[in-house]
């Protein structure tokens, strides 16, 4: 039987990483003056957002979009459209800088400053976070949940989502992985250092199709980890545009933004049934 609202067989969601151009100003000092991989990145709140926009508005979608504090100040109007269409927005670090990098005091500031910006901007705080590369620290969970967070969507322990206690908190994951980012198929981006082959849109996509079509059949949950300046490009938009089209057209499964998976998930865990991690895992070095 399943357990997603509705009766639906299972659940899926589109998450869209706005990083625009900041991941070039954090990997390089002199980023600002590099116009080729900035465009690149202008793309996604310029061109992509406005494009994935009207087809959620066609489909009658609501979905969630993570975005760097920096890029909510650089590109307001992105910021403008999505609220005004009903999205969620989360948070997903200041300017994409790594947390491993950065200490527990540094990176408590990095989440007020972004929390700063949501309270000015955005007009409501982020229930859900997403860390730049992925990387939670043994602070991140904590930190998050004594400013408020609700949920993750960083950490990859199971297929689906699940609680983590951590120091006396609770926090719900919602697991990505990396056969449902489009970084893999699609980015070249030597600036960076990635330089994967680039795949064409179709090709591209399939896996993300396959592992859907698993959690269907499986009762699960799907969800994507896309970003616009890449999976907005125009034709894999256009393959992506239909294949929806197709999976609105089955009725049987929940569309919903990561903020509505987590409260579903917060529900269940008060009936026992989510599955619990205990974090941090280690405490100290293991060799």
């Amino acid at each position: 039987m399943t357990h997603w609202p509705h009766g639906k067989r299972a659940a899926a969601a589109i998450t869209f990483d706005m990083d625009a151009d900041c991941l070039i100003h954090i990997a390089a000092e002199d980023g600002w003056r590099r116009q080729y991989p900035v465009s690149m990145g202008r793309y996604g709140p310029t061109v992509a957002i406005p494009r994935i926009l009207e087809t959620y508005r066609r489909l009658g979608l609501k979905q969630s979009f993570f975005i760097p504090g920096w890029c909510i100040e650089t590109y307001p109007q992105a910021v403008e459209m999505i609220l005004k269409d009903g999205h969620e927005i989360g948070c997903h670090g200041w300017i994409h800088e790594n947390p491993l990098n950065r200490s527990p005091a540094e990176q408590s500031e990095d989440l007020d400053k972004c929390l700063d910006t949501f309270d000015r901007i955005v007009g409501q705080r982020p229930r859900g976070y997403r860390a730049p590369v992925y990387q939670v620290t043994n602070d991140t969970p904590r930190l998050l949940a004594e400013k408020g967070f609700v949920y993750d969507s960083s950490m990859m322990a199971d297929d689906e989502p699940y609680i983590m206690e951590c120091e006396g908190h609770t926090l719900v994951e919602v697991p990505p992985h990396w056969g449902i980012d489009d970084w893999p198929p699609f980015a070249h981006y030597e600036e960076i250092g990635y330089m994967m082959q680039v795949r064409g849109p179709t090709e591209g996509l399939a896996p993300f199709f396959e592992e859907f079509e698993i959690a269907v059949e499986l009762g699960g949950l799907w969800h994507a980890v896309w970003h616009p300046f890449l999976t907005g490009r125009r034709a894999r938009w256009y393959v992506v545009e239909k294949w929806l089209e197709d999976a609105l057209d089955r009725g049987d499964i929940w569309f919903a933004t990561l903020g509505e998976i987590a409260d579903h998930t917060l529900a269940r865990h008060a009936q026992g049934a989510v599955r619990v991690e205990t974090l941090p895992y280690y405490t100290g070095r293991q060799v």
